[in-house]
């Protein structure tokens, strides 16, 4: 059985989950609502509090959809009721970041402002500290869109392996190059 899709789901104070007929889970919280349709075959039932997830047989089919939609379904009660949040950092001399509502602008070195529309249910806000890079933070419930939003953002200037340079996540450790440098000896 999959270690996974067996782990029962505890929903927090101020989360209510709805199961419909058509297999369609909806989860509200604080943060917001999020839906998602869960397949026919994969039952999803809730009793005390807690939210389980089953299958009706052990074909790999229903194995793979049962991890995925217990998955699925225990980020989106996380969502609503922590969110998520993704931080970005904008390596590189020159290199800027600010945002206007939900507008963001960057400055990455090309011969042009780079102009990024975020998503209403995405909030960004960015910063610029002296001496330090800036940062751009993205906050939403859905952590599948935010992934989406931050995977955009950072694929616009990857970093560099040489002096890394470009748009890179907080913490994220990059493999570096030695330059021709180093070459030489």
């Amino acid at each position: 059985m999959s270690r996974i899709g067996k782990m029962p789901i505890t929903l927090p104070k101020g989360v209510d989950i709805k199961v419909s007929e058509a297999n369609v889970v909806t989860v509200k919280g604080p943060k917001g609502q999020l839906t998602q349709q869960v397949d026919p075959d994969i039952k999803v039932s809730l009793e005390d509090g807690t939210l389980s997830v089953t299958r009706p047989t052990d074909q790999k089919r229903h194995r793979a959809l049962h991890g995925l939609y217990r998955a699925l379904i225990n980020n989106m009660v996380v969502g609503v009721s922590d969110g998520y949040v993704k931080d970005l950092e904008v390596v590189g001399v020159g290199y800027r970041a600010a945002n206007t509502g939900q507008l963001l602008e960057l400055t990455l070195g090309f011969s042009h402002p780079v102009m990024f529309v975020i998503p209403d249910e995405v909030k960004v806000s960015t910063s610029q500290e002296k001496g330090k890079n800036p940062i751009i933070k993205l906050e939403s419930s859905d952590k599948e869109l935010i992934g989406q939003i931050a995977a955009k953002i950072r694929a616009l200037r990857k970093p560099e392996p040489y002096k890394g340079k470009g748009i890179k996540f907080v913490g994220e450790i990059l493999r570096r190059k030695a330059g021709k440098a180093a070459a030489k000896k």
